[in-house]
């Protein structure tokens, strides 16, 4: 056997920037070269004469020098080929390597790297140029899967930097099985000439791929240098004409540098499949007009945070039996565990239970502040049911999702949420500590851990980070949403996160500027932000209204962004994880509280007027969406701003019911489902040419054969600008100036234009729910069958307040509940002619047996005594059997 030197093993990746972060476990200089990553196969131009030969010994026929390889495998020639005993059990790619080192690389110069593998069990070669010793350098690093039978492995790059004596090495460990690997004409020679990287962007036709409800409107894009006007044609699925008309030329999109027209073909309202649109001969992807186009995409939306649940059991019964796996992170090995994490080094002296909770992203790590804003609009999905006219429950009730505690009499969107809202509440610092009250940062392992990782697999240490102000207000927020949304299912919980929310209010009041720290990315992101005024008011707004408190409603209304459009929903993007206040002005808008009509008329002009921004934008646009950054500046993630800008159309419209808002909901869906300029739909399994690779440490099917592509449902990160300069190895080689909204590659290691995250799925759920109830048809005053008279007598101790419900369609009702939410904190007394019950905020009334059937025509009077002093405001929205009333 040769004698080995050490293995080159990667370094840990330090980036990280306001929109995402995530690594390959590769190292940080990898991340910042030019490396190429061709596709296999691609071979030198015709052209070009091949370099000189860098490789010795690359067919073994002179044995196995100067080959090495690490001691923990043996390696033999056999057949001619240099075959290596990979054992069982190992835990990182790099813990098996077979390499060659003192490789001369220059920097400028373009190299092809081939090779011919076949291993006994299918595996997935972390294919690496880079230096061999620290720090590990990389000008090459892919991924390439080898099978049973002979595969050929050919990559191309440009070298970044001189690297006088590199290493090529396989990486070929992380496998739960044994396996015999063999390896065959190896060869490196310079002078390749690296591909030029066109996207396949199929059809120029360009349509929601998914679909249109009847009733929606319907637009589309077609990519044409035509000057004027073409003839388009919607075709349905048997081939007969259904609609035709002339396309509208837009001129060149400054998103996309493509000249482009438009179409409109919302005259078209029969219900149907295989629906296509023909321009100029060119026909689009086909679609379908239902009005139930969204019914799926609600479910698999939320289910994406079961999938990524930590510290439980992934159930084949619920997710099937390619996405079950293995608690993660439960303390047994290799796994060190989440329930007695430690601190950093020199960030505390104790140890903390913070299991449960999602993974963030491709990653394992679990940030506060990303799961924040995640668990609050999955609450929040729900609580539009609570108060949204056109919203019902009945598809995130008790059953109706995919959950283990389903069948527990609660709302399985609650269930879910609770996940994440008790690892949130367990990574508050405890009493009698010096930050006691606040909230650690995140927690994570001490170094990246590589691709492809199964939770259960993670060797790494769990480490809590230091806390921060912006955390601890995160907490405030939702533990105080939590307290109202969980008090008719569960008041010990909700008691629970009442406490840790008014805990973490006064601790941020006393440390009001502890900030992340924004050089804190080993082993995970940063999420630095310097500016909590945001998280300040949206935690105000969030204990405001669940509780009524004076001193929470100054803190509102003594905000500078208070009633601000501009800064409570800024233009490049008026939510995120780093902009939260936009949160808080929703739940003011839309949630029963003390705020004085006048003042709650600022503030839902504070959303309506950003969304009639959004709204124009939507309109001015060439493709429909409502995100125009300045200077085209797609972000990182900007699916997911194109999402949260979405959902303040969405309650914009809840709100007025002005369709304005609506139309551009459903143009933006139409650009998330492939009406953009790579004909793309960026959500797994919807539409036809859909997003399946995106990054992610455990759906990583273009890594390893073995492990599933993305969970239906999951949407991608989507175009990033500055994807090419961002250490991103794959948008470094193939999107170098590209136009901001052709910034996008379906590749697993494109962590910056590719990622999933729960904050990205999080708005997509909410949009899901919103869609498919819109699809439903929604509830249009005049279509309701009840109305309610809400009246209150003040005294000097209180009001009393009458119910009047009448039922106006002309069915009976037996029996009948009638739900809603008391605006800020009171306490029901002295209740007559109906049942009531009193959870926090939320109190239902039902009949006595001698009111039990409404029958058309008929009213019921009922009415209870409150402590809210002066008159009781209108809750405003009311559901009989779970569907809105309108007002008397």
């Amino acid at each position: 056997m040769n004698a080995l030197p050490p293995p080159a093993r990667p370094a840990p990746v330090r980036s990280r920037s306001r929109y995402g972060r995530r690594a390959l476990g590769i190292s940080a200089a990898a991340l910042l070269c030019a490396g190429a990553l061709a596709v296999p196969g691609t071979a030198l131009a015709d052209d070009a004469a091949p370099g000189p030969e860098q490789i010795t010994n690359g067919d073994f026929s002179a044995g196995t020098a100067p080959w090495w390889w690490t001691p923990n495998a043996s390696a033999a020639v056999s057949e001619g080929r240099l075959c290596v005993e990979v054992p069982a059990g190992t835990a990182e790619a790099w813990d098996v390597i077979v390499g060659q080192n003192d490789i001369p690389i220059v920097a400028g110069e373009s190299y092809e790297l081939s090779y011919t593998a076949r291993s006994t069990v299918p595996l997935t070669v972390q294919t690496r140029v880079q230096e061999a010793v620290e720090p590990y350098g990389t000008v090459l690093a892919t991924a390439d899967p080898v099978g049973t039978e002979d595969t050929q492995v050919t990559r191309t790059f440009t070298a970044s930097v001189d690297q006088p004596a590199a290493s090529v090495q396989l990486q070929i460990g992380g496998g739960e099985r044994a396996t015999t690997f063999c390896l065959d004409d190896v060869s490196l020679r310079g002078g390749a000439e690296p591909p030029v990287y066109v996207p396949d962007t199929g059809s120029p036709v360009r349509v929601n791929q998914v679909g249109y409800l009847p009733q929606g409107v319907k637009s589309g894009t077609v990519v044409t240098d035509a000057e004027t006007p073409l003839t388009w044609t919607v075709k349905a699925g048997d081939g007969s004409a259904a609609a035709t008309g002339t396309t509208v030329p837009r001129g060149e999109d400054p998103s996309s540098r493509q000249r482009v027209h438009t179409f409109d073909f919302g005259g078209l309202t029969t219900p149907g499949d295989g629906y296509t649109v023909e321009v100029d001969g060119e026909v689009s992807e086909p679609f379908s007009i239902r009005g139930d186009l969204y019914d799926g995409l609600r479910s698999d939306a939320l289910a994406y945070f079961y999938h990524n649940r930590s510290g439980i059991e992934i159930d084949a019964d619920l997710v099937g039996e390619e996405y079950a796996r293995p608690a993660g992170h439960i303390g047994v090995a290799p796994n060190k565990g989440d329930t007695d994490v430690p601190c950093r080094p020199g960030v505390c002296d104790y140890r903390l239970d913070v299991s449960g909770g999602w993974y963030d992203a491709g990653d394992h790590g679990k940030y506060v502040v990303n799961g924040g804003i995640s668990v609050a609009q999955l609450m929040s999905t729900y609580e539009r049911t609570l108060t949204a006219d056109n919203a019902e429950s009945a598809q995130l009730d008790d059953g109706a999702l995919r959950v283990p505690e389903r069948g527990n009499g609660v709302p399985d969107i609650l269930d879910e949420a609770r996940w994440e809202m008790d690892f949130l509440i367990k990574m508050q610092v405890p009493a009698g500590e010096p930050l006691a009250g606040m909230v650690h940062h995140k927690m994570h392992d001490a170094e990246w851990t590589g691709l492809p990782m199964k939770p259960h697999l993670d060797p790494q240490q769990r480490e809590l980070h230091a806390p921060s102000t912006a955390a601890t207000l995160n907490v405030a927020a939702t533990a105080a949403q939590c307290a109202r949304l969980y008090a008719p299912y569960d008041e010990d919980f909700a008691d629970r996160c009442l406490r840790a929310a008014e805990t973490a209010w006064d601790a941020a009041k006393r440390h009001p500027d502890v900030f992340a720290d924004p050089n804190d990315g080993v082993g995970g992101g940063t999420y630095d932000d310097n500016d909590v005024s945001d998280e300040f008011y949206w935690a105000a707004a969030e204990l405001f209204t669940t509780t009524g408190k004076d001193t929470y409603r100054q803190a509102v209304l003594s905000s500078d962004l208070h009633d601000d459009a501009d800064a409570v929903f800024p233009a490049g993007g008026g939510l995120s994880w780093g902009a939260t206040a936009g949160l808080g002005a929703l739940t003011l808008a839309t949630v029963p509280n003390n705020l004085t009509a006048d003042q709650l008329d600022g503030v839902r002009a504070t959303v309506t007027t950003a969304a009639d921004r959004y709204a124009a934008q939507s309109r001015a646009q060439a493709y429909g969406l409502p995100y125009a950054p300045r200077g085209t500046d797609y972000v990182w993630g900007s699916n997911s701003q194109v999402l949260n800008n979405m959902v303040v159309l969405a309650v914009a419209h809840d709100l007025t019911g002005e369709a304005a808002y609506q139309d551009a909901v459903l143009r933006g869906a139409d650009y998330l489902f492939g009406r953009n300029p790579l004909n793309q739909s960026y959500v797994t399994g919807y539409g036809e040419r859909d997003s399946h690779n995106q990054h992610h440490r455990f759906w990583a099917h273009q890594y390893d054969s073995s492990l599933p592509n993305p969970a239906p449902g999951s949407v991608a990160g989507g175009p990033n600008r500055t994807a090419a300069g961002s250490g991103d190895p794959v948008a470094a080689e193939k999107l170098s100036g590209c136009a901001p909204a052709m910034c996008y590659i379906d590749d697993i290691g494109s962590w910056s234009t590719n990622e999933i995250t729960v904050n990205w799925n999080a708005p997509l759920a909410f949009i899901a729910s919103y869609l498919d109830d819109a699809g439903d048809g929604g509830q249009t005053t005049a279509a309701r069958t009840c109305e309610v008279t809400y009246s209150s007598h003040p005294w000097s101790g209180g009001s009393t307040v009458s119910v009047r419900v009448e039922n106006t369609g002309s069915a009976p009702v037996e029996p009948w509940a009638l739900t809603w939410l008391l605006p800020g904190e009171q306490k029901l007394s002295h209740t007559w002619s109906a049942e009531f019950e009193q959870h926090g905020r939320t109190v239902s009334a039902r009949p006595l047996a001698w009111n039990r059937t409404l029958a058309p025509g008929a009213a019921v009077d009922f009415g209870f005594n409150t402590s809210a002093t002066g008159a009781a405001a209108d809750p405003g929205t009311f559901k009989l059997n779970g569907r809105a009333c309108a007002s008397g």
